[in-house]
């Protein structure tokens, strides 16, 4: 029975002379069904891919956890005890201590742009590197040293040293807050100047990074924001990163209460969230294409049910059961169902692989910290995008299905 039902249906969803393989109605509905998935596909693998990039790139220079002092000052003072504990913790694979500040850089032609100076541990010891920026450096390295030069290394973005037009072994000027002095004849305000040596050049592709970070070595950046020994705070890397909000509620319990811990997440917390909003919105107007395609459905059906109501009522006078009619028709809307998510699914999946292996559409990375469109296709997502079109293509056909089944044998073999 249930291999007669499926040839009828095949039969029914063929145009009304047989003239041609589907009706022009079943063609669209296929169609409709089939753009929506892909585009389904493509843009839930969009924003799984800007989630994905942003995530890695803001991981290259920003720890899995920060331990930070409270007050407006942003100082840490004896910060050596604490550290000792935070490597103890249970989950903690290394931690180092920071000094963060903001500050003017000027090459020696007197073009000056704003930078944030990071301070940290110079590269030698693995329980010491909490970030992967060491890893990106593309001229010289992190160890801050220059041969045959006393003055402190630095080390700048890409695009920082690009507009300092500043190589290794060139020195450049930071400009600061901390000791600033007062010019007595003119009344002006003289900012903290530390010349730096250009000890190298990193580059991450994360836009933020790259235009206006640049990093000195502990002692250099204790010594140009005024802290003496004391320091930002304390950088922390943990086993696996999605571990992270585990550890620091770990490390919360062990602490004292003069210092709060915030993870990754929290760091990028409004970032993440609408990245995620998005992602749903786009995912709900998207799934309309979908729910318009099942109105093609039904629409195709309802046609079939109209044209075919004398063999539908030959069918019921020769003892087919109204159950048996109703799977025909359920049968008609899981094949244009399948056919048109199929298509989709085929279609999204090439164009996504497209996207991401050959970097079709470029971005302005000053406005999305990326340079181009990632994708990343996520098989959760894709059964979720198949299971939803099928389930609205089986729902399409209950309306159709019922008004077949309803059908009187004679009154419908009398139908002209």
């Amino acid at each position: 029975m249930r291999e007669l039902e499926l040839s009828i249906a095949w039969r029914y969803l063929r145009s009304r002379r047989g003239s041609r393989l589907l009706s022009l109605i079943s063609v669209i509905a296929i169609g409709g069904v089939l753009v929506g998935v892909s585009a389904l596909i493509v843009i839930m693998g969009v924003m799984n891919g800007l989630q994905r990039d942003l995530r890695e790139k803001i991981l290259v220079g920003s720890p899995d956890l920060r331990v930070l002092p409270y007050g407006s000052d942003m100082r840490m003072p004896d910060y050596t005890a604490l550290l000792t504990r935070v490597r103890q913790s249970q989950g903690v694979v290394a931690a180092a201590p920071f000094v963060q500040t903001q500050g003017l850089v000027r090459n020696l032609g007197g073009y000056m742009v704003g930078t944030q100076v990071v301070g940290i541990v110079p590269s030698g010891q693995p329980g010491d590197n909490v970030t992967t920026i060491r890893n990106h450096a593309i001229l010289g390295n992190f160890s801050f040293v220059r041969d045959s030069v006393a003055l402190p290394g630095a080390v700048l973005g890409k695009l920082l040293a690009s507009k300092l037009n500043a190589f290794p072994g060139d020195t450049v000027v930071l400009l600061g807050a901390a000791g600033l002095d007062m010019n007595a004849s003119t009344g002006t305000i003289i900012p903290r100047a530390d010349s730096v040596v250009v000890s190298g050049v990193f580059e991450t592709g994360m836009y933020e990074y790259d235009d206006s970070y640049l990093y000195l070595s502990l002692e250099a950046g204790q010594r140009f924001a005024g802290y003496g020994n004391d320091v930002t705070g304390i950088e922390v890397r943990a086993t696996d990163r999605w571990s992270a909000p585990a550890l620091a509620d770990s490390l919360r319990a062990q602490l004292e209460s003069s210092v709060y811990i915030r993870d990754w997440q929290e760091q990028n917390r409004s970032l993440f969230q609408a990245l995620k909003l998005e992602k749903l919105g786009m995912s709900v107007i998207l799934l309309l294409i979908v729910v318009v395609a099942a109105f093609n459905i039904v629409s195709t059906l309802t046609m079939v049910v109209a044209d075919k109501t004398r063999e539908i009522g030959i069918l019921r006078a020769m003892g087919m059961p109204a159950s048996s009619i109703r799977r025909i028709f359920l049968y008609q809307g899981v094949v244009v169902g399948a056919v048109g998510t199929g298509g989709g699914l085929v279609l999204g999946l090439a164009v996504a692989l497209l996207l991401e292996k050959y970097r079709l559409i470029a971005l302005d990375p000053s406005v999305y910290f990326i340079d181009h469109l990632p994708v990343s296709i996520q098989p959760v997502d894709v059964l979720m995008i198949v299971a939803a079109s099928m389930l609205i293509a089986a729902l399409a056909t209950l309306y159709p299905a019922k008004q077949a089944a309803k059908l009187y044998p004679v009154e419908a073999i009398r139908h002209e």
